[in-house]
């Protein structure tokens, strides 16, 4: 009896060593090339860090609450190809949508959008890929700025190959800016001022997630859904990554930390996350709130407060949670016990399957068979967990190919569509040519009908005219003959 005791302290204060962060990369590492402006650290940042290291006690065990169904406005954009110029905006974004990409068509062709933009209220950009409208144009994220009680937004753009990004200067005097009719404002941003990208899916909205500048939003996908200020992006980085996928590829990676107080399922996270943004957006997301595709395939043009578009209605999405989040988490008392968990990674379960969980110490005056009982118990739990766990990666996968299979059948029927529009457009076209064509035929008929009666009637009145001299004429003559005559009778013989 107690040699099983002494094991199990043992085990604990393994469980406790491997729970430790890993250490912090060098401070060298900065941003992607994409982005070749360092933002200044927020103030209070570093003030997050010993949120990290709170007391396990005070990690709050409330239930998850999912958000409620949230309309969403989607569109596809065409970017602009510099620099669009920074919106002042009153409150945060939302959080992060899931949209995996689809296959790569072209090397060429870079993933752009899947986030949010703004165009009078936050609205999604639908993900696409796309060329560079010129070579060497490189594509540069989109940049949220927490300032003050207000967010600081540029949207992503194309650069020239000689353009780097400029974050707005600090103290900029901007205009805030002016919401769409009926557009009910959401809450401000909550978290620390600076560079940040909007939270995982299925997070508090307001919460905002600091990193830094250049980091495509993407990157949160993976992590559990934030209901309290704590998760941050830091660290970017490059590390050479060599499988059957990825041969001799430089990948730009991100590290996202957040203690178990900030995170939905109290677990804490510390985790290395790809920075390129169609691999960071096919990441499996703990709660899945699916990106609507857009209504139509048409781009809008980018936002311009003095050329407002015409936004397409919004489509409702529901956040699709795992179980083990709407239930209290019954085994977090015992995983303090035994000296706590190893952090998890993002998208990853608190527990992997097959692997042996903490059944916590021995009660006093314990036996075997009630340690052997809290064993099975602990055996049954991990069970039940795996089998909610595949349940639920398998709903997920289902869902996931029943939207890619609508959002293929809604591209063919925009597709169609748009070729039935093109080719009622070309039959008008030349229906509208036919008439013209008619139409001029018939005029010019009439034109030259007219010529021709015109051309006749003058030609009678020149006979006419030739008969009336002709017949003057002969009665000239005859008056003239006759006077003649008249005179020779009355001429007297000498």
């Amino acid at each position: 009896m107690r040699f099983i005791i002494a094991l199990i302290v043992a085990a604990g204060a393994l469980s406790a060593c491997n729970s430790q962060s890993p250490p912090p990369p060098p401070a060298d590492q900065t941003a992607p090339p994409a982005a070749d402006q360092t933002a200044p650290p927020p103030p209070d940042q570093t003030a997050q860090t010993p949120a990290e290291n709170a007391p396990e006690s005070n990690v709050s065990q409330e239930t998850y609450t999912p958000p409620p169904p949230q309309p969403v406005v989607s569109v596809y954009q065409d970017p602009p190809t510099s620099q669009p110029p920074p919106e002042e905006i009153g409150w945060a974004p939302p959080p992060m949508l899931v949209e995996p990409p689809p296959t790569q068509p072209n090397p060429q062709y870079v993933w752009t959008g899947g986030y949010w933009g703004w165009y009078g209220n936050w609205v999604w950009i639908h993900g696409r890929w796309a060329p560079p409208p010129r070579p060497g144009y490189r594509w540069f994220q989109p940049y949220y700025d927490h300032r003050g009680p207000h967010v600081v937004f540029v949207g992503g753009f194309w650069g020239a190959p000689n353009v780097s990004f400029v974050a707005p200067a600090p103290g900029l005097s901007l205009t805030l800016a002016v919401p769409l009719p009926g557009i009910n404002p959401g809450p401000p941003p909550m978290g620390p001022e600076g560079v940040f990208v909007p939270p995982p899916p299925g997070s508090v909205f307001g919460l905002i997630v600091p990193a830094p500048i250049g980091t495509p939003p993407a990157v949160v996908i993976g992590a559990p859904p934030v209901v309290a200020v704590g998760m941050r992006v830091t660290n970017i980085s490059n590390t050479n990554i060599t499988n059957t996928t990825i041969n001799n590829t430089t990948i730009n990676n991100v590290t996202i930390n957040a203690p178990a107080s900030a995170t939905a399922n109290h677990v804490a996270v510390s985790a290395t996350v790809p920075a390129v943004a169609h691999l960071a957006a096919a990441q499996t997301p703990v709660v899945r709130v699916p990106a609507p595709a857009p209504a139509s395939t048409k781009p809008l043009a980018p936002y311009s407060s003095t050329h407002p578009v015409s936004l397409p209605p919004p489509a409702v999405v529901h956040a699709v949670v795992p179980a083990e989040l709407t239930r209290p988490a019954a085994a977090a008392p015992a995983a303090r016990e035994a000296g706590g968990a190893p952090a998890a990674r993002p998208g990853e379960p608190a527990t992997r399957p097959g692997e042996p969980q903490p059944a916590g110490r021995p009660a006093p005056g314990g036996n075997a068979a009630e340690e052997r009982a809290a064993q099975q118990r602990a055996a049954q739990e991990q069970q039940k967990q795996r089998a909610a766990q595949e349940a639920e990666a398998k709903r997920n996968a289902a869902q996931t190919a029943a939207e890619r299979a609508k959002q293929q059948q809604d591209a063919a029927a925009e597709a169609k569509r748009n070729a039935a529009q093109t080719s009622a457009e070309r039959a008008k076209q030349q229906q509208t040519a036919a008439a013209e064509a008619k139409r001029t035929a018939q005029e010019q008929a009439a034109e030259k009908s007219k010529q021709t009666a015109e051309k006749s009637k003058q030609q009678a009145d020149a006979a006419a005219e030739a008969k009336k001299k002709a017949a003057d004429a002969a009665a000239a003559k005859k008056a003239a003959d006759e006077k003649r005559k008249e005179a020779e009778e009355h001429k007297t013989p000498q």
